[in-house]
């Protein structure tokens, strides 16, 4: 395994004892049927803020006695987010109590807590950025906060005792590793000199103070009656009738998946992440992504089809008629339709639209090398995408420079490759899911692999040691449910198998 060479026969018996001890936490029970580990760097959820480097069992909280835990939502920088079964968002793993952190994730440490949305909300499903979340409600509806520029113009719910955030800050929220965009601060090596320059732009980019954005109203101010830099939850305004059933969130830019299979969109666009067209830097207000139309006109022009021999209805067939999955990276978008195409839209540097180029897409296009494999998933990370097919393979495409692909090597892949790992061999994914620079799966007989960037623990294997192939976490006595990629941590659900 690279990487991983070297660690003696100490460290793996340190591994398979933290599978054993998650394991018995589990058949006693914790007062549910379901728990949920989590690894990686959670700084408010572990001693001294110190890296995880084995799964650990997150505690049920006590005034929740009656509940439970439903399914996992990752988490952005730092903080972890989980659904119980009542429908309440539970947040944990905040440290600054007065800054950014506290303001997106809410005030706690260890302990997971209720997120305050309204009491009769009953959320199914979240995710969150870099610096903002997003939840959608039983009802359809959507809640979101954080990062002002994230959030669209909508009906603001709850009383925040919203800090002073009026000063200005970095993107990193204090209390965090100091979490660079390019590769070089952690001393990787970069294929070319063109994404080496890029790297260092966009690097100038991520760290530089934000703006506040003149187009917020006046209610999102702080209690001092100065403007902040975050906003409070608002229900989004969507268009009449409409039904949200999942969510995505990416560094600053967020997609809704409706009940139709329409996507919308919101937030930063400048890479062309929200598939409108253009390099719309803002959108306030949710708008409808155009996924299939652009595809099928995309795939036109790029086979040089005519009208007499490709015509737009059959076009519309191959790609499919609605979308069934989507995923937002740092600057880039994916979604899966209903024939198990793949479009991807966004921020093209290091190939993670997997167009066999670089360069931005603007609109939906669909990823012609998979056409005729079948996807299901798909996820994103900040530089990488990964889609699993209804056969269970995994493929990957983008930036690679900690192994984040699982293709064994370092190099950037601009076409979507197969992870031909001998750990896979024997089982089919069915669930994938990527944080910052590392990668997770599930597979159909219940085992986990990660695979990349490892420098906070959030592979699960008990050291800080990249992985460039997927790499079994130990995990026993568990049926795996799903697991959830944060930025630098990894979140799993797990129950007693029956």
């Amino acid at each position: 395994m690279r990487g991983g060479e070297g660690n003696g026969i100490a460290v793996a018996e340190e591994m398979e004892e933290t599978g054993r001890v998650a394991g018995k936490a589990m058949e006693e029970g914790k007062g549910a049927s379901k728990v949920i580990l989590m690894w990686g760097y959670l700084p408010g959820a572990s001693p001294q803020r110190a890296p995880l480097l084995h799964p650990v069992v997150v505690d049920w909280p006590e005034f929740a006695a009656g509940d439970a835990w439903r399914d996992v939502a990752g988490g952005g920088c730092g903080f972890a987010m989980a659904i119980s079964e009542s429908g309440k968002l539970m947040t944990w793993g905040s440290s600054d109590d007065m800054g950014q952190s506290y303001l997106t994730s809410g005030k706690h440490m260890d302990t997971p807590e209720a997120f305050p949305l309204p009491t009769d909300v009953e959320i199914v499903k979240a995710a969150a950025g870099w610096a903002h979340c997003v939840a959608v409600a039983a009802s359809g509806e959507v809640y979101t906060w954080g990062w002002k520029e994230c959030v669209p113009t909508g009906k603001v719910i709850g009383e925040h005792h919203l800090p002073d955030a009026s000063m200005e800050k970095d993107e990193r929220p204090s209390g965090f590793p100091n979490e660079q965009v390019s590769p070089r601060s952690h001393g990787s090596r970069t294929n070319s000199g063109t994404i080496s320059n890029a790297e260092s732009r966009n690097s100038e980019e991520i760290t530089k103070r934000r703006r506040i954005s003149s187009s917020k109203q006046d209610h999102e101010s702080s209690s001092s009656g100065e403007e902040t830099l975050s906003a409070l939850p608002c229900l989004v305004i969507l268009g009449a009738g409409v039904r949200i059933t999942a969510v995505a969130a990416g560094g600053r830019h967020t997609l809704a998946l409706s009940d139709l299979g329409q996507v919308w969109g919101w937030g930063y666009g400048g890479e062309g992440q929200l598939g409108l067209g253009s390099r719309i830097r803002m959108v306030s207000s949710p708008h409808p992504v155009p996924c299939i139309e652009s595809a099928s006109y995309v795939k036109d022009r790029a086979t040089g089809s005519s009208k007499a021999n490709t015509t737009e209805g059959h076009a519309y067939r191959i790609i499919g008629t609605y979308v069934k999955a989507i995923a937002c990276g740092g600057r880039h978008s994916a979604v899966v339709t209903d024939s198990g195409a793949v479009l991807t839209f966004g921020w093209g540097l290091y190939g993670q639209c997997g167009h066999g180029i670089t360069d931005d897409e603007l609109s939906p296009k669909c990823v012609s090398s998979l056409l005729g494999l079948k996807m299901q998933g798909v996820a994103a990370g900040l530089w990488h995408t990964l889609c699993v097919s209804d056969d269970g393979d995994v493929y990957a495409f983008g930036g690679n420079q900690f192994g984040q692909l699982g293709t064994g090597l370092d190099q950037a892949e601009t076409l979507p490759k197969l992870l031909d790992a001998p750990s896979l061999e024997s089982s089919n994914a069915k669930i994938v899911s990527c944080g910052a620079r590392h990668s997770a799966s599930v597979t159909d007989d219940s085992k986990v692999f990660c695979w990349g960037w490892n420098k906070y623990g959030q592979l699960g294997l008990g050291d800080s040691i990249d992985r460039s192939i997927p790499s079994q976490v130990p995990i026993e006595n568990l049926s795996v449910m799903n697991v959830t990629c944060g930025w630098w941590h990894t979140l799993l659900l797990a129950e007693s198998p029956t």
